[in-house]
Protein backbone atom coordinates (compact mmCIF):
# COMPACT_ATOMS: atom_id res chain seq x y z
CA UNK A 1 0.00 0.00 0.00
CA UNK A 2 1.37 3.67 -0.73
CA UNK A 3 -0.24 6.71 1.05
CA UNK A 4 0.12 9.78 -0.87
CA UNK A 5 -0.77 13.32 0.93
CA UNK A 6 -0.76 16.29 -1.40
CA UNK A 7 -0.02 20.21 -0.03
CA UNK A 8 0.28 23.44 -1.36
CA UNK A 9 -3.15 24.32 -3.15
CA UNK A 10 -4.62 27.48 -2.81
CA UNK A 11 -6.14 31.00 -4.28
CA UNK A 12 -3.89 32.32 -7.11
CA UNK A 13 -3.77 35.46 -9.67
CA UNK A 14 -3.08 34.78 -13.28
CA UNK A 15 0.71 35.11 -14.08
CA UNK A 16 1.37 33.97 -10.24
CA UNK A 17 2.66 30.87 -9.32
CA UNK A 18 1.96 27.67 -6.91
CA UNK A 19 3.97 24.77 -5.71
CA UNK A 20 2.11 21.20 -5.02
CA UNK A 21 3.73 18.87 -2.76
CA UNK A 22 3.37 15.36 -2.77
CA UNK A 23 4.48 12.98 0.08
CA UNK A 24 4.43 9.70 -0.25
CA UNK A 25 4.73 6.71 2.40
CA UNK A 26 4.27 3.15 2.60
CA UNK A 27 5.35 -0.10 0.53
CA UNK A 28 8.29 0.39 -1.63
CA UNK A 29 7.77 2.62 -4.29
CA UNK A 30 10.98 3.65 -5.94
CA UNK A 31 10.41 1.72 -8.40
CA UNK A 32 7.17 3.61 -9.46
CA UNK A 33 6.64 6.64 -11.64
CA UNK A 34 4.98 9.61 -9.78
CA UNK A 35 2.38 12.10 -11.60
CA UNK A 36 -0.08 14.81 -11.38
CA UNK A 37 -3.66 14.77 -12.60
CA UNK A 38 -6.07 17.40 -12.69
CA UNK A 39 -10.13 17.48 -12.77
CA UNK A 40 -11.82 20.73 -13.43
CA UNK A 41 -15.75 21.07 -12.81
CA UNK A 42 -17.70 19.34 -15.64
CA UNK A 43 -14.49 18.03 -17.12
CA UNK A 44 -12.18 14.56 -17.64
CA UNK A 45 -9.40 14.31 -15.27
CA UNK A 46 -6.48 14.18 -17.18
CA UNK A 47 -2.90 13.81 -16.23
CA UNK A 48 -0.68 17.26 -15.76
CA UNK A 49 2.83 15.86 -15.55
CA UNK A 50 4.89 12.30 -14.28
CA UNK A 51 7.98 11.42 -13.52
CA UNK A 52 9.62 8.11 -13.46
CA UNK A 53 11.70 8.04 -9.71
CA UNK A 54 14.50 5.77 -10.40
CA UNK A 55 15.63 7.67 -13.59
CA UNK A 56 14.19 10.90 -13.24
CA UNK A 57 12.12 10.86 -17.08
CA UNK A 58 9.67 13.10 -17.08
CA UNK A 59 6.56 13.58 -19.20
CA UNK A 60 4.45 16.57 -19.49
CA UNK A 61 1.08 17.18 -20.98
CA UNK A 62 1.25 19.95 -24.17
CA UNK A 63 -0.88 22.39 -22.12
CA UNK A 64 1.34 22.40 -19.61
CA UNK A 65 5.23 22.54 -21.04
CA UNK A 66 6.96 25.31 -20.51
CA UNK A 67 5.47 25.97 -17.16
CA UNK A 68 5.07 23.22 -15.07
CA UNK A 69 8.28 21.64 -13.70
CA UNK A 70 7.81 17.85 -11.64
CA UNK A 71 10.91 17.08 -9.50
CA UNK A 72 11.56 14.64 -6.74
CA UNK A 73 13.09 14.41 -3.47
CA UNK A 74 14.52 10.92 -2.78
CA UNK A 75 15.53 11.91 0.74
CA UNK A 76 12.01 13.49 1.79
CA UNK A 77 10.49 10.89 -0.27
CA UNK A 78 8.04 13.70 -1.70
CA UNK A 79 7.50 14.92 -5.47
CA UNK A 80 6.90 18.50 -6.38
CA UNK A 81 4.70 20.11 -9.23
CA UNK A 82 6.30 23.68 -9.35
CA UNK A 83 3.30 25.92 -11.65
CA UNK A 84 4.23 29.17 -12.95
CA UNK A 85 2.21 31.66 -15.39
CA UNK A 86 -0.93 29.96 -13.91
CA UNK A 87 -3.52 30.79 -15.97
CA UNK A 88 -7.47 30.24 -15.38
CA UNK A 89 -7.90 27.36 -17.28
CA UNK A 90 -5.45 25.87 -15.09
CA UNK A 91 -8.02 25.94 -12.06
CA UNK A 92 -8.95 22.26 -11.38
CA UNK A 93 -8.34 19.89 -8.68
CA UNK A 94 -5.23 18.58 -8.67
CA UNK A 95 -4.38 14.90 -7.38
CA UNK A 96 -1.18 13.19 -6.97
CA UNK A 97 -0.91 9.32 -8.48
CA UNK A 98 1.94 6.83 -8.25
CA UNK A 99 1.48 3.95 -10.88
CA UNK A 100 3.94 1.26 -12.03
CA UNK A 101 4.92 3.41 -15.19
CA UNK A 102 4.17 6.42 -16.59
CA UNK A 103 1.76 4.67 -19.18
CA UNK A 104 0.03 3.27 -16.51
CA UNK A 105 0.33 5.63 -13.56
CA UNK A 106 -3.51 6.01 -13.57
CA UNK A 107 -4.58 2.41 -12.51
CA UNK A 108 -2.09 2.84 -9.39
CA UNK A 109 -2.42 4.88 -5.98
CA UNK A 110 -4.16 8.12 -5.80
CA UNK A 111 -4.17 11.20 -3.17
CA UNK A 112 -6.98 13.34 -2.09
CA UNK A 113 -6.52 16.31 -4.37
CA UNK A 114 -5.87 19.46 -3.55
CA UNK A 115 -7.30 22.84 -5.36
CA UNK A 116 -5.94 25.03 -6.96
CA UNK A 117 -7.69 28.30 -8.18
CA UNK A 118 -6.29 30.71 -10.34
CA UNK A 119 -7.89 34.31 -10.80
CA UNK A 120 -8.39 36.22 -13.67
Amino acid sequence: QVQLIESGGGLVQAGGSLRLSCAASGRTFRSYAMGWFRQAPGKERDIVAAIRWSTGNTYYADSVKGRFTISRDNAKNTVYLQMNSLKPEDTAVYYCVAGNTIATISSGYWGQGTQVTVSS
